[in-house]
């Protein structure tokens, strides 16, 4: 195992540091930096950047459009975009839909779906939760009945992040009820501006609507936007939340976050208090420890060695330094971080008062918004259950 870059590869980490220095908009990198909201148009103009330059899809291979970088160069891609303050890639296009695509669609979907994906032109929303379907995924009760030509969907999702902006959805519909739940399970793409689609956003206790029900009423979705075979749809959402798991790790933006900790801390002047700043130091030890973790496993998929099935532990313990780092941020502001104002999250409204600063604004917002991270992909008791299962024996 060698956890050490080659010459090449810190000669590739230059070059994109580099290339995202002169294109990430100087704004967007505010905001990012400040955990200040960002608007879909600001999430779409980076999406279009790396568009443009073939870099959105960085994780394809060649043959679909992408760069064909091998998994160190896009760890280093992400690290340099987190540390640069560049927006997170809304990765439900072009990380999880699209390799599903790719890996079991057909060529006439493969030449409609992907180009809009690699250039950021549509946005694709997931359609998996259900009310009563989280981490039971298999549960799922959204029908899909075949007639002729088409699918007719009746159902509901919930929880469809940022479902408000969608354009596209991938779902998980139940096309048979015989047998086990998983194997009667299909794949559908569908169109959201078709006809019997309500999209109903859930407005959360900070004001935001990040999340959205999404309804179906007798929506015929053609039957060319199945995915593979019809009720082979849960062996393509598990290739699909083997990327969402690994996604949700997000070491890159813990480190930048971790960075804002120590940036607030000071401001705060909490940074010489003994006991919070051995807080920060075992949240960075298992910050580097969640890196090497990332690293053990590039580097068994450089050499060509089968690496440990651990899209699971990386969630749990991704998802968990997220919510410690949003927490000792909070409590680094103590009451400067509580009120929950809707404009906390746009610069310029802070008053002439202690602790009225931009860094305290979306502290409240940010720490509740992250008790979600432990649920959402399947939660992290399932997701212990299998590492016990798969990884343990």
């Amino acid at each position: 195992m060698d956890l050490a870059f080659t010459p090449e590869e810190l000669a590739f980490r230059d070059e994109v540091r580099t290339w995202v220095k002169a294109n990430l908009p100087t704004e967007l990198s505010h905001k990012v930096h400040n955990a200040m909201r960002l608007t879909r148009d600001d999430m779409q103009t980076w999406a279009k950047i790396l568009g443009k330059k073939g870099w959105l899809g960085y994780g394809w291979p060649q043959q679909f459009g992408g760069p064909g970088w091998t998994a160190i160069q896009k760890h280093l891609f992400e690290e340099e975009c987190a540390l640069a303050g560049a927006p997170r890639i809304v990765p439900f296009g072009p990380v999880m839909v699209a390799p599903v695509i790719m890996a079991f669609g057909n060529a006439e979907q493969h030449k409609r779906f992907l180009p809009g994906i690699a250039s950021g032109e549509v946005w694709w929303s997931q359609g998996y939760s259900e009310p009563g379907s989280g981490s039971d995924l298999a549960s799922v009760k959204t029908r899909a009945e075949r007639q002729g030509d088409k699918y007719i969907v009746n159902g509901q999702k919930t929880w469809t992040t940022l479902g408000q902006y969608g354009e596209w959805i991938f779902c998980l519909v139940r096309t048979s009820i015989e047998g086990k739940p998983q194997t009667g399970i299909s794949f559908l793409l569908i169109d959201m501006k078709s006809p019997g689609v309500t999209v109903r956003p859930i407005k959360l206790l900070d004001g935001e609507c990040e999340v959205n029900e999404v309804w179906f009423d007798n929506v015929e979705v053609p039957a060319e936007n199945l995915i593979g075979e019809e009720n082979k749809g849960w062996t393509y959402a598990k290739h699909l939340l083997s990327h969402e798991r690994t996604n949700i790790a997000d070491v890159n933006r813990a480190k930048r976050e971790l960075e804002r900790l120590k940036r607030i801390a000071k401001a705060e002047s909490v940074w010489e208090d003994t006991r919070f700043r051995d807080e920060i130091a075992k949240l960075e030890v298992d910050i580097v420890a969640l890196e090497m973790l990332v690293l053990r496993v590039l580097s068994a998929e450089k050499s060509g060695k089968n690496s440990l099935d651990i899209a699971g532990l990386l969630k749990i313990k991704g998802s968990e330094i997220q919510q410690r780092y949003t927490e000792l941020m909070m409590q680094a502001a103590g009451p400067f971080s509580l009120p929950y104002i809707f404009e906390a999250m746009e610069a310029g409204w802070q008053g002439n008062f202690p602790g009225g600063t931009l860094a305290n604004a979306p502290l409240a917002s940010n720490y509740f918004n992250m008790r979600k991270t432990t649920i959402y992909g399947g939660s992290n008791e399932v997701q212990r259950n299998i590492v016990a299962q798969t990884v343990l024996g």
